[in-house]
């Protein structure tokens, strides 16, 4: 985090997102603080608490891709919840608490995947040897039995009378250990990739899958993890390719090379310094209150929210975590209800409102031609495995945006989700009929657009005269 200044992050979040500076700026800055706190006494520390933000715009204009994006900028643990689906303590769904699991879920994923590829190399030179054991195994030493009949003759010497033939022992071992060896320059040229053998794999989800079978929800996972410990780890034989196998051998040696007490330790510390939440469909859960009515469940939901905002400690199934340092970016685009209609001490959680502007014609065409993941360069990418060139023109992108901007104007305004509508329409029969077209170029221009969108413009003037 602390290689980003403000205007850096602001930077990579251009070339993803079109235009709203106001909100990049804020979540920049926002982020900043993060480092900045981080580098004061630890007493200091404690004092300083993140200021939240509310993003207030229409569907598709860019709120969740802001929030996503930064949090991969710094690697941070991010989870997106939608606010409608929580409901008050005394009501059947999902409480507010859970959104703060999910988020050390994500931390937890993170934090392990790093340390696995820390032992990447070595979890891989352990799968080599347990290949090997697989497809050459060593002998087991045996022990020779004393016969006691020479033990009573013997004085209770156990000395066997007849010793081993060592000699013979000693060439087959060497033999296999041969073997062994140029099985494992074979390994290493992958000339055995296609070869099957037989793997054991444990059967870690049986109990989790009894549960399920019998409709309860393990929410928190306590319970299955409870019984998972009592009872004795299942594993089952999978006949997989050496390829196949060599993964699963690796990734069974990576995870007992990792410490996992070590991971949520750790996991823990970056959900409650670093995680970010991104609440959206806030105003759905807004609204003046009422004495009947799903009002009521609404406002219980914000009270229930706000201890979780404010900084309380949530039990987990790997421990406590607080909440005091987590970082809630809200969203809504706030249509009927105000931003004022949340309850007094929720808007006071979060003091940053940013205003999401509506996407412009221009927006729409700096949209398609200039970021990093545009649809157009997506498109492009995919018909490239068949072969085909795919080539849009200026006045095909200009005439694109238009006709997005306009059924935005006139219908239900989608933002810019409105493209990925436009674009499946546009490229249908290409999408299609690609294998026909492979070694070739195909010219998406302004006429083309004009003959495949047609219909599309005709119901969007013939739909104000419909009930």
């Amino acid at each position: 985090m602390e290689n980003y200044t403000p205007q850096q992050i602001v930077t990579e979040l251009d070339k993803y997102i079109i235009g709203q500076n106001d909100a990049k700026k804020s979540v920049a800055v926002a982020l900043r603080n993060r480092y900045r706190r981080s580098r004061l006494p630890k007493e200091q520390q404690e004092e300083i608490s993140p200021k939240n933000i509310i993003m207030i715009g229409p569907t598709g204009v860019g709120k969740t891709e802001i929030a996503r994006r930064l949090a991969k900028l710094v690697q941070a643990p991010f989870v997106k919840v939608e606010a409608t689906k929580f409901t008050e303590v005394g009501y059947v769904g999902r409480d507010v608490e859970s959104m703060i699991r999910d988020l050390l879920e994500a931390s937890i994923r993170q934090v392990n995947e790093n340390k696995m590829k820390e032992v990447a190399y070595q979890a891989e030179q352990l799968a080599e040897e347990r290949l090997l054991d697989i497809l050459a195994p060593m002998p087991k030493k045996k022990t020779p039995m004393a016969n006691p009949f020479e033990m009573f003759f013997n004085n209770g010497n156990s000395t066997p009378s007849t010793p081993a033939n060592n000699h013979t022992a000693d060439s087959d071992v060497q033999a296999i250990k041969d073997k062994r060896e140029i099985l494992k320059q074979k390994l290493r040229r992958q000339e055995l990739e296609d070869d099957y053998i037989d793997v054991e794999v444990e059967d870690s989800n049986a109990m989790n899958d009894m549960l399920a079978s019998m409709g309860m929800d393990d929410t928190n996972g306590n319970f299955g993890d409870m019984m998972n410990n009592f009872m004795p780890k299942k594993t089952k034989k999978r006949k997989v390719t050496v390829e196949q196998a060599r993964k699963i051998l690796a990734q069974q040696e990576a995870e007992k090379l990792v410490d996992f007490d070590d991971v949520k330790q750790e996991a823990i510390a970056l959900a409650e310094n670093h995680g970010i939440i991104f609440l959206d469909e806030i105003d759905k859960i807004a609204g003046k209150g009422s004495s009947h009515g799903p009002d009521v469940s609404r406002e219980g939901v914000q009270r229930d929210i706000l201890p979780i905002v404010e900084g309380s400690v949530v039990k987990t199934k790997y421990g406590n975590i607080r909440t005091d340092h987590i970082l809630f970016i809200a969203a809504g685009a706030f249509h009927v209800a105000k931003p004022t209609d949340l309850i007094p001490e929720l808007q006071g959680r979060f003091p940053v409102r940013v205003y999401l502007e509506n996407l412009s014609r221009t927006d729409l065409e700096r949209i398609l031609r200039e970021p990093d993941n545009s649809l157009l360069k997506q498109y492009t990418q995919l018909l490239k495995v068949e072969d085909v060139e795919l080539v849009f023109t200026d006045d095909a992108i200009t005439r694109l945006a238009k006709i997005a901007c306009d059924l935005n104007e006139q219908t239900e305004n989608l933002g810019a989700r409105r493209l990925h509508t436009i674009l499946e329409k546009l490229l249908a029969n290409v999408m299609y009929a690609a294998s026909d077209y492979a070694g070739q170029q195909f010219v998406i221009d302004e006429s083309y657009v004009k003959e495949q969108l047609r219909d599309m413009i005709v119901d969007r003037d013939l739909s104000n005269f419909i009930l």
